[in-house]
């Protein structure tokens, strides 16, 4: 598609009023006693809470009114089919397991793509009240500490990167098991900080995330605003990974490479 500068400039603008929204949605219910989540899932711990609907009916509502004819991927509300080719793809809590712990690692994450992938997306930390966006000729973040440009660390070895994942077991035994080889040639290994280790890669903090059982709402913000900054983010075979799954985001293609061989072994 054909992204005119009066479509991008509303593209913008539009994202960040959902972001603005789920900001009061989320901060409205966290850290609150009252705070109670339902389970999605039987065989594990797979956390909803009504600060999640929340988010994502108040930004349905922000589209309704402003792109009513976009399509809308959501993790709570499903698909909205759309006309105009562009799909607002949203995670309205990213990390309910860490908000429901109080921790401000969670975050919002805003995207809108088009058939050929995304065009620009935002990761919103609403408690530390950072963002970081990429996409459409932007790469900044803009939190408590000012703003600033984003970009990846400079190029360093394997043995010299900071790799981070959200859980320990990662996926399945064997998704485990290939994360512990890469895990094992790396200087430094952190968990638990879900989609704000990808913010990391684009603020040139870290140099690696290694997941997997990702959902494309999960990872299409994320890939916007890594690419954005000059990184590059990949499925563990090397493709392309809007539909999320096993995701590997570095911040240059030379450890990039070292861990996707270690990854397959």
């Amino acid at each position: 598609m054909r992204v005119t500068s009066a479509l991008a400039a509303d593209l913008v603008a539009t994202a960040h009023e959902l972001a603005d929204v789920a900001r009061v949605a989320t901060l409205s219910h966290f850290r609150t006693r009252s705070l109670v989540a339902e389970n999605k899932e039987t065989h594990r711990f797979d956390p909803v809470t009504a600060a999640d609907r929340l988010s994502e009916q108040r930004m349905r509502e922000v589209l309704a009114r402003r792109r009513p004819d976009d399509g809308i991927l959501g993790e709570e509300y499903g698909t909205v089919a759309g006309s105009t080719g562009l799909t607002w793809v949203l995670d309205p809590i990213d990390g309910t397991r860490g908000y429901l712990s109080g921790t401000p690692t969670w975050g919002v994450l805003i995207s809108v793509r088009d058939a050929g992938g995304v065009l620009y997306g935002i990761i919103d930390q609403p408690y530390i009240g950072e963002r970081f966006e990429g996409g459409l000729g932007r790469a900044c973040v803009k939190g408590p500490m000012g703003e600033a440009q984003l970009g990846v660390r400079a190029a360093r070895p394997l043995a010299e990167a900071i790799l981070f994942t959200t859980f320990p077991e990662v996926g399945t035994p064997e998704d485990g098991a290939a994360f512990r080889r890469v895990a094992t040639q790396t200087k430094l290994v952190r968990y638990g900080t879900d989609c704000y280790a990808y913010a990391l890669i684009a603020a040139g903090q870290i140099d690696l995330v290694i997941e997997a059982g990702l959902q494309a709402y999960d990872v299409q913000a994320p890939i916007a605003v890594i690419e954005a900054a000059g990184g590059i983010v990949t499925d563990w075979q090397g493709r392309p990974a809007l539909d999320g799954g096993r995701i590997l985001a570095a911040a240059h293609r030379d450890v990039h490479a070292e861990a996707l061989a270690l990854l397959n072994g």
